[in-house]
């Protein structure tokens, strides 16, 4: 890794915290020349949207024929998941929500969920997870010094979701990924928490359990082939083709559902509001706030000054940082000294044990030859 003198972008608030970031001569770093060249040519938050929700909704329609629903979603109580499954119902989708206690939720997010099943008329499933090995692997993660902590939780969210699925004969996933608001995140700030080979690794150099009975590991080939070619589930982010301000969805979702915002982004999770907002600006110095706030300046619905202006803020609250990281310390089974010897002991890349990112780079490949022959 290379050490760059400080930059940040002209466009952006994008810097050097990234380490595989570039600048062009006019400044501005390769997040705006992908937005403009690459990204931006698949978000319709316009007329053509329209029409592209109405052709994707009545194919979501037509597959979920003779079935009890046409699709599915996973409902963490936070804003993106939250629209998206309120506007989906109104396009008179038949929704199943899967939502995962990890043991971490915040009473706003589970009310949230409440309300929002409630008041759309979706039946909602809620899978508990084995709380003792979900620690485990917590713990191991944390003990390992990676950026990503969220692994552990977002590994088994993706795994219930898909579980829950094939169960129900599912082919479509609605998810609330977007453009708006998520076209950044740097590869260096969060590698894939999908990559089972990577959670294994960590685990069984960190865990104190043998093995996990119960905590569901994705394969590569299950989650790369199995899922997408033999079961042919497919992923529809709705929020890609309408204009999709987090104010006004807030604002939206209060009125129509009694939504309650919970401050920041992810923050639904107590877990990844200290994860976000602490863990990783003190050990790493990534500041997540920037690729968000980027991401919106890109789409229109920031400008630079105001991004600026929010990054001058502490990404987290002085007066009660000490009391999270004893809350979350004390539900890892952490001491407090403990805990914050291991935030302080040396970082590591997730490329310092093993994964699978070689064999993902060959399979987008793969992708790539096979839609330039036409195959795909």
């Amino acid at each position: 890794m290379l050490n760059l003198e400080y930059q940040m972008c002209t466009r952006t608030v994008m810097d050097t915290t990234d380490p595989d970031i570039s600048f062009d001569k006019m400044g501005e770093c390769h997040y705006c020349e992908k937005f403009d060249n690459f990204i931006s040519k698949n978000w319709f938050p316009n007329k053509e949207g329209e029409r592209k929700i109405k052709e994707i909704v009545s194919k979501i329609k037509y597959e979920g024929k003779n079935k009890k629903y046409d699709c599915i979603i996973g409902l963490s109580g936070g804003v993106d998941s939250s629209y998206l499954a309120y506007k989906a119902s109104q396009l008179g989708l038949r929704i199943l929500a899967v939502h995962v206690d990890a043991g971490w939720n915040s009473e706003l997010a589970v009310k949230n969920i409440q309300n929002i099943v409630t008041k759309c008329g979706i039946d909602l499933y809620t899978h508990v997870v084995d709380w003792e090995e979900m620690k485990d692997v917590q713990r191991a993660f944390f003990k390992a010094g990676v950026a990503n902590q969220d692994t552990p939780q977002d590994h088994a969210f993706f795994a219930a979701l898909y579980t829950y699925a094939i169960k129900n004969n599912i082919q479509w996933v609605l998810h609330g990924g977007n453009i708006a608001t998520e076209s950044i995140l740097p590869e260096a700030w969060g590698y894939s928490a999908m990559d089972g080979k990577h959670l294994r690794a960590v685990h069984k150099l960190f865990g104190e359990k043998r093995r996990l009975k119960n905590y569901p590991v994705i394969s590569f080939f299950k989650y790369q082939f199995y899922f997408p070619f033999v079961r042919k589930m497919k992923v529809a982010r709705l929020l890609n083709y309408m204009p999709y301000d987090k104010d006004e969805a807030i604002s939206v979702l209060e009125k129509e559902v009694g939504f309650t915002y919970y401050g920041g982004k992810h923050h639904e999770s107590r877990f990844t509001k200290f994860f976000q907002s602490y863990y990783l600006p003190e050990k790493f110095g990534y500041d997540k706030r920037k690729a968000h706030l980027s991401s919106m300046i890109l789409a229109g619905s920031c400008t630079r000054e105001e991004a600026l202006e929010e990054l001058r803020k502490s990404p987290y609250d002085p007066s009660t940082i000490e009391g999270d990281i004893e809350y979350v310390a004390d539900k890892l089974g952490f001491s407090l000294n403990e805990f914050k010897k291991i935030i302080d002991q040396p970082k590591h890349s997730y490329k310092d044990y093993p994964n699978n990112e070689s064999l993902v780079k060959a399979k987008v490949k793969l992708n790539q030859f096979l839609k330039r022959k036409g195959i795909r």
